[in-house]
């Protein structure tokens, strides 16, 4: 008595419950993780093994809970506006998406050589190579044709000026130099600091142009305790709020995974009345997630001990930049030397 009773079917083994209860609950999900169709578990794609990574690249898991959401599937077509180094659209991809990227940043895009950059994390798990283009997000519209609905999901991490800050073209100058005919063929224009209620303004605005009907804008937003989904979470008539997750990062500051569908087709003549209407409360949404770094450092400095761990902090820094530079110093000298 107490004892598991063990069935054997077709080869297998079933071990009914101990006490032979019926359970309370069953739960149904995706599986995110584990070995399908001869590939690794999660850890394979976890960012220790990529083999190129930016400041701001997303983990693994993460990128595929925000697939999940945006429901990829093979053949989806999947836009990332603020493509980075790929993590999202690495995870697209391993769905069977057909993947395109864009960010304002050529550096990144270029990456540091020919063997770490956005394409060779593809290569590294045999998938199709993702488009890549160096565009502005604010102004989709003069990079893309916008007439007719494309993407099944734009699925995105954008910038909030926490680790990374927003930027779009143009010039801080009244009066901007004049380009040079001769040099407009590889000229990169000016960029500018991009205010996050633009960039949600603008991210919102694209989805609800370029998404097809049922399709799904997936992003994440970082918010202090003080943030109401209700209100404060950027809206469009256009677009309707499915999933809203909230993810603790620490007592004061968390992340939360939004997911948007597309509900109704875009009215060009209505983009004004759009772009208006992002934010329930106006400005005082749009602050919610504006000005994040600065109010992470205002909560650390009124925290005990912050100005001496703040010290050991800055030295730690100066140690490991000096380092780097004695490692590049001694490169240098092993390349002429052997040369």
């Amino acid at each position: 008595k107490g004892r598991p009773r063990i069935e054997r079917t077709g080869g297998k083994e079933f071990v009914s419950e101990k006490d032979g209860r019926t359970p309370l609950a069953v739960y149904f999900g995706s599986v995110l993780g584990g070995t399908r169709k001869g590939r690794g578990g999660l850890e394979q794609y976890t960012l220790k093994h990529r083999a190129y990574l930016g400041p701001t690249s997303m983990d693994a898991e993460l990128s595929f809970v925000m697939t999940s959401f945006g429901q990829v599937q093979k053949g989806s077509i999947v836009f990332d506006p603020f493509v980075g180094t790929g993590s999202i659209l690495l995870s697209c991809a391993l769905r069977g998406a057909y993947c395109i990227g864009s960010d304002i940043d050529i550096r990144v895009l270029k990456g540091k050589s020919e063997t770490e950059n956005i394409w060779r994390n593809f290569e590294q798990f045999d998938l199709q190579r993702p488009e890549i283009l160096r565009t502005d997000n604010s102004i989709y519209h003069r990079h893309f044709r916008d007439h007719t609905p494309l993407y099944d999901a734009i699925i995105c991490d954008p910038p909030y000026g926490i680790r990374a800050g927003a930027r779009k073209t143009g010039s801080r100058l009244d009066t901007p130099r004049p380009i040079l005919d001769e040099h407009r063929h590889d000229h990169i224009a000016q960029t500018k600091p991009y205010l996050v209620s633009d960039v949600m303004s603008d991210v919102l605005d694209v989805a609800a142009r370029t998404l097809v009907v049922g399709g799904r804008l997936v992003y994440v937003i970082p918010s202090f305790a003080d943030f109401t989904p209700e209100t404060d979470l950027p809206r469009h008539d256009c677009l309707e709020l499915v999933h809203c997750c909230y993810q603790p990062l620490s007592l004061e500051l968390g992340r939360r995974i939004v997911a948007m569908k597309k509900i109704n087709d875009y009215d060009p003549a209505r983009r004004d009345h759009y772009l208006k209407t992002v934010w329930v409360n106006g400005a005082e949404s749009a602050e919610k997630c504006a000005n994040l770094r600065d109010k992470i450092m205002e909560a650390a400095k009124k925290k005990p001990g912050y100005e001496h761990k703040a010290a050991v902090r800055k030295q730690k820094r100066k140690a490991h930049k000096e380092e780097k530079k004695r490692a590049k110093k001694a490169k240098m000298i092993s390349t002429t030397s052997s040369s």
